[in-house]
């Protein structure tokens, strides 16, 4: 007569199947989802797929689109995220009119209307309630507002990008003009995101990317500033151990004692790829060799130098046996801009095993999407970055 499992060891085993199913089964998931990674070809329907996701959130009124981001983050979060949000995804469609020229009327039109959504009032006054005046009725003041006068600049220098016509150029002239001046009349030709704030240096390097556009699209009067601005970073600003640029800085250009993060680092790789591709791929060199984490889950840790198993970011996000969620994300743009498609391709899987993409009508999306919104433009962006055309 066979011997039967006590109880308590049939419900072990139950469980352990019922563990094993499910991990099979989101294997599977994962492997479904991320065939076709490696070629904008092979990746063309989900990208577009992606894209319409996204315009059916962000291309509403501009209330909505505040609305869509966590509440509990707080208004002035609220507002850059949402700003945040409207600029990745105006970059994804002026990456996306390149890698599909079919496509370039379709971006025109709603990089277009996510412009309007961030000139609104209503989202501009995230910016206004910190400065204590409107950025947009203030260029003649010495008040920075350079992140929002920058992710403005650098949308409209997507516009143009995607093919659009000279609507805004009256406008892309000033806003660049006023960054301009108030980084000349700085101490160290850095300006700060909010009054009493250090500076963050991934927010004043969209002042260079949206300068560094201006120059290849309209005239490089900016140029020798930009100059004298990666000069001072590459001399000034790179961390002594890793040669990493810093995140922080103090008003005058001193570097700031806060760690190197992850999410930064990534971040600064990307942005450089506008500015200075030789900075930028070796930026993106230093990032591997001191933050990338190989594993089931492979990405780009939140510190070099320590473990966290888990915490939390307001930038970087929840970070998870040690990796940073924006920093993964954005090391992603400088894989595809570079040609890494090894590292990429584990990047995505790791996009794919954490996020889980839902499948709707004409749609893909993460379902972390419905949580913040502004990481799914962001890796949309990320994966479709490509050069953008510059005058021989």
């Amino acid at each position: 007569m066979a011997r039967r499992l006590k109880k308590p060891y049939r419900n072990i085993l139950k469980t352990a199947a019922v563990i094993a199913l499910i991990v099979i089964l989101k294997w599977l998931w994962v492997t479904i989802s991320t065939m076709g990674h490696g070629t904008f070809e092979g990746e063309k329907t989900e990208i577009l797929r992606r894209r319409n996701y996204l315009t059916n959130q962000l291309l509403v009124s501009p209330e909505e689109v505040i609305n869509e981001m966590p509440e509990a983050i707080g208004s002035q979060f609220q507002g850059e995220w949402a700003m945040y949000s409207c600029s990745m995804m105006s970059a994804a469609l002026a990456n996306i009119s390149m890698l599909y020229p079919d496509e370039k009327e379709k971006s025109v039109g709603q990089i277009d209307s996510l412009i309007k959504i961030v000139m609104s009032p209503e989202l501009r006054q995230f910016d206004a309630a910190r400065w204590d005046e409107d950025p947009l009725e203030s260029l003649d003041s010495d008040q920075s507002h350079m992140s929002y006068l920058s992710i403005l600049a650098w949308m409209i220098s997507s516009y143009k990008t995607a093919g659009g016509n000279d609507k805004y150029d009256e406008l892309y002239h000033q806003l660049c003009a006023t960054l301009h001046r108030r980084m000349k009349e700085s101490p160290a030709l850095n300006l700060p995101t909010y009054p009493g704030e250090p500076i963050y240096v991934p927010d004043m390097l969209v002042t260079l990317v949206a300068l560094s556009n201006f120059t290849w699209q309209c005239d490089d009067r900016y140029q020798s500033t930009i100059n004298e601005w990666l000069k001072k970073a590459k001399t000034e600003w790179t961390d002594k151990k890793t040669g990493i640029l810093k995140s922080f800085l103090n008003d005058d250009g001193t570097p700031l004692s806060d760690p190197i993060k992850g999410s930064y680092a990534a971040l600064n790789c990307y942005y450089l790829t506008f500015v200075d591709k030789d900075f930028a791929k070796e930026q993106y060199e230093l990032l591997k060799k001191h933050f990338m984490q190989r594993g089931l889950l492979t990405g780009i840790r939140e510190y070099y130098d320590r473990s966290c198993w888990f915490g939390m970011d307001i930038d970087a996000g929840p970070i998870i046996f040690n990796l940073s969620p924006s920093g993964t994300a954005f090391a992603i743009g400088s894989a595809t801009y570079f040609g890494d498609t090894d590292f990429r391709s584990s990047l995505l899987t790791t996009a794919e095993i954490v996020g889980s993409t839902i499948r709707g009508c004409n749609t893909n999306h993460y379902l972390l999407a419905n949580l913040a919104l502004v990481g799914e433009a962001i890796t949309l962006a990320m994966r479709t970055t490509t050069p953008w055309h510059r005058p021989n």
